[in-house]
Protein backbone atom coordinates (compact mmCIF):
# COMPACT_ATOMS: atom_id res chain seq x y z
CA UNK A 1 0.00 0.00 0.00
CA UNK A 2 1.73 3.38 -1.26
CA UNK A 3 2.12 5.66 1.98
CA UNK A 4 0.26 8.47 1.02
CA UNK A 5 -3.00 5.50 0.78
CA UNK A 6 -1.98 4.22 4.89
CA UNK A 7 -3.60 5.66 8.09
CA UNK A 8 -1.74 8.21 9.36
CA UNK A 9 -2.33 7.25 13.30
CA UNK A 10 0.99 8.22 15.05
CA UNK A 11 0.58 11.53 12.61
CA UNK A 12 -2.64 12.39 13.78
CA UNK A 13 -1.61 11.77 17.39
CA UNK A 14 1.50 13.79 17.11
CA UNK A 15 -0.85 16.98 15.45
CA UNK A 16 -2.46 16.89 19.51
CA UNK A 17 -0.07 16.05 21.61
CA UNK A 18 3.49 15.40 20.04
CA UNK A 19 5.20 19.23 20.97
CA UNK A 20 7.78 18.84 23.16
CA UNK A 21 5.47 21.52 25.56
CA UNK A 22 2.91 19.59 25.36
CA UNK A 23 3.89 16.59 26.83
CA UNK A 24 5.25 18.54 29.47
CA UNK A 25 2.39 19.71 30.38
CA UNK A 26 0.29 16.64 30.26
CA UNK A 27 3.19 15.21 32.55
CA UNK A 28 2.52 18.00 35.13
CA UNK A 29 -1.60 17.33 34.95
CA UNK A 30 -1.00 13.96 35.48
CA UNK A 31 1.62 14.98 38.66
CA UNK A 32 -1.86 16.88 39.68
CA UNK A 33 -0.31 19.91 38.92
CA UNK A 34 -3.62 22.40 37.47
CA UNK A 35 -3.33 25.43 37.87
CA UNK A 36 -1.41 27.66 35.09
CA UNK A 37 1.55 28.89 37.19
CA UNK A 38 2.37 26.22 38.97
CA UNK A 39 2.49 24.43 35.64
CA UNK A 40 4.99 27.15 34.37
CA UNK A 41 7.18 27.28 37.05
CA UNK A 42 7.52 23.53 36.91
CA UNK A 43 8.26 23.18 33.16
CA UNK A 44 9.69 26.70 32.83
CA UNK A 45 7.64 27.57 29.94
CA UNK A 46 6.66 30.99 29.09
CA UNK A 47 3.41 31.99 29.65
CA UNK A 48 2.32 32.68 26.04
CA UNK A 49 3.39 29.23 25.04
CA UNK A 50 2.16 27.55 27.63
CA UNK A 51 -1.15 29.46 27.08
CA UNK A 52 -0.99 28.24 23.38
CA UNK A 53 -0.53 24.68 24.58
CA UNK A 54 -3.12 24.72 26.90
CA UNK A 55 -5.41 25.86 24.73
CA UNK A 56 -4.92 23.32 21.85
CA UNK A 57 -4.99 20.33 24.25
CA UNK A 58 -8.38 21.67 25.64
CA UNK A 59 -9.76 22.55 22.04
CA UNK A 60 -8.80 18.65 21.52
CA UNK A 61 -10.30 17.53 23.87
CA UNK A 62 -7.40 16.08 26.32
CA UNK A 63 -7.97 18.38 28.68
CA UNK A 64 -10.73 20.43 30.71
CA UNK A 65 -10.58 23.82 32.48
CA UNK A 66 -12.66 24.90 34.98
CA UNK A 67 -13.08 28.64 36.34
CA UNK A 68 -12.14 28.67 39.73
CA UNK A 69 -11.48 32.20 40.35
CA UNK A 70 -13.65 34.92 38.07
CA UNK A 71 -11.34 38.43 38.43
CA UNK A 72 -8.79 37.75 36.97
CA UNK A 73 -9.97 34.54 35.30
CA UNK A 74 -8.65 31.78 36.25
CA UNK A 75 -8.60 28.49 35.77
CA UNK A 76 -7.47 24.63 36.55
CA UNK A 77 -7.07 22.04 34.14
CA UNK A 78 -7.77 18.30 34.69
CA UNK A 79 -7.35 15.28 32.12
CA UNK A 80 -10.39 14.16 29.94
CA UNK A 81 -10.79 10.69 29.29
CA UNK A 82 -8.82 10.89 25.88
CA UNK A 83 -6.08 12.50 28.23
CA UNK A 84 -6.01 10.13 30.59
CA UNK A 85 -5.47 7.49 27.68
CA UNK A 86 -2.29 9.29 27.84
CA UNK A 87 -0.57 7.88 30.40
CA UNK A 88 0.86 4.56 28.92
CA UNK A 89 2.54 6.64 26.29
CA UNK A 90 3.48 9.06 28.79
CA UNK A 91 4.78 5.72 30.88
CA UNK A 92 6.67 4.29 28.05
CA UNK A 93 8.14 7.76 26.69
CA UNK A 94 9.88 7.95 30.71
CA UNK A 95 11.11 4.60 30.27
CA UNK A 96 12.57 4.80 26.79
CA UNK A 97 14.06 8.23 27.61
CA UNK A 98 16.05 6.28 30.73
CA UNK A 99 17.13 3.72 29.41
CA UNK A 100 18.20 5.59 25.84
CA UNK A 101 18.48 9.03 26.21
CA UNK A 102 19.65 9.94 30.00
CA UNK A 103 20.91 13.23 31.04
CA UNK A 104 22.23 12.22 34.45
CA UNK A 105 20.78 9.27 37.12
CA UNK A 106 17.00 9.41 36.24
CA UNK A 107 14.71 9.71 38.94
CA UNK A 108 13.28 6.18 40.60
CA UNK A 109 11.70 5.17 43.75
CA UNK A 110 12.37 1.64 44.35
CA UNK A 111 10.31 -1.63 45.50
CA UNK A 112 10.30 -1.52 49.17
CA UNK A 113 10.78 -5.36 49.33
CA UNK A 114 13.53 -5.65 46.77
CA UNK A 115 14.89 -1.74 45.85
CA UNK A 116 14.60 -2.34 42.41
CA UNK A 117 13.33 0.71 40.04
CA UNK A 118 9.56 0.35 39.44
CA UNK A 119 8.67 0.01 35.57
CA UNK A 120 6.49 1.79 33.54
CA UNK A 121 3.66 -0.18 33.86
CA UNK A 122 4.25 -0.51 37.89
CA UNK A 123 4.51 2.99 37.80
CA UNK A 124 0.69 2.60 35.59
CA UNK A 125 -0.57 0.53 38.08
CA UNK A 126 0.03 2.53 41.07
CA UNK A 127 -1.82 5.83 39.09
CA UNK A 128 -4.50 3.68 38.59
CA UNK A 129 -4.96 2.51 42.17
CA UNK A 130 -4.37 5.78 43.96
CA UNK A 131 -5.02 8.45 40.95
CA UNK A 132 -3.12 11.14 40.13
CA UNK A 133 -0.24 12.60 42.45
CA UNK A 134 -1.28 15.69 44.62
Amino acid sequence: MPAADRPHSVANALAVVGEHWSLLVLQEVFFGVRRFNRIAANTGISRDVLTARLKKLVERGVLSNELYEAHPPRYEYTLTEAGRDLQPVLLALTEWGDRHAPQGEPPTNGHDDCGTAPSPVDRLRHLERVGPLL
